[in-house]
């Protein structure tokens, strides 16, 4: 769940997730959705109206999704051959060579119920899945908490500005909270313009830089 334009994300975005490893990227964490009464108290920082901006934008695009028929869910065992094309679409459009037997790792994972790896999809009224994200719980040992990291989001190009990626990215947070998880991180490129403009509708850019270091050879 890292972008540029023909999205391997949800929403006229590209993909949350970038395989390259020599890339500089940045960390981002959610943030609570506002209640729909709420108002900014005069006196706060000039940063709140702009999130409260960021927030009705948010649940503009929900609604706008939910009125063109799209549902977000658990990924299923008969999705396989829709969850397949719209994975290679990803892979494809990072440039990472994914085998069938790749994928069907990643599939096995899904259901497996001691992985850790878990699926959602998006599906519009035709049964069709437009949208798919992958995640996991993971340990947060300096907070001694377990937070939700989100490897891999993608809408298929057609579904681009429909809310897709908005309904993936508030079922990771209602599933967070769900499970008591402290927060949803995920990571994209730097120069991801379009898809950070949707991410900070639903989440905190951090200043965090990953790093990834190659593993030593095994004798």
């Amino acid at each position: 769940m890292h972008h540029r334009d023909p999205l391997p994300h949800p929403v006229n975005i590209r993909p949350a997730f970038t395989p390259s490893i020599d890339r500089r990227t940045a960390f981002v964490e959610v943030y609570l959705v506002k209640p729909a009464n709420f108002s900014v108290p005069t006196g706060l920082p000039a940063e709140c109206p702009r999130r409260v901006a960021s927030a009705d934008r948010r649940v503009s695009a929900m609604a706008n999704a939910r009125r063109q028929g799209l549902q977000v869910r658990p990924t299923t065992e008969r999705d396989f051959a829709q969850w397949r094309e719209l994975y290679r679409a990803y892979a494809e459009f990072y440039g990472v060579r994914q085998s069938d037997a790749m994928a069907m790792q990643v599939w096995s994972w899904i259901f497996d119920a001691d992985h850790e790896v878990s699926g959602l999809v998006v599906e519009n009224e035709s049964g069709d899945l437009v949208g798919l994200a992958h995640y996991r719980p993971f340990a947060r040992p300096l907070s001694a908490t377990t937070g939700c990291y989100l490897d891999d989001l993608f809408v298929a190009p057609v579904q681009r500005g429909a809310g897709a990626a908005d309904l993936l990215l508030h079922e990771l947070a209602r599933i967070a909270g769900q499970n008591g998880w402290s927060v949803v991180r995920w990571i994209t490129a730097d120069d991801n313009y379009r898809g950070r403009g949707k991410y900070d509708q639903h989440a905190n850019r951090t200043t965090w830089v990953t790093y990834d270091m190659p593993a030593a050879p095994f004798p």
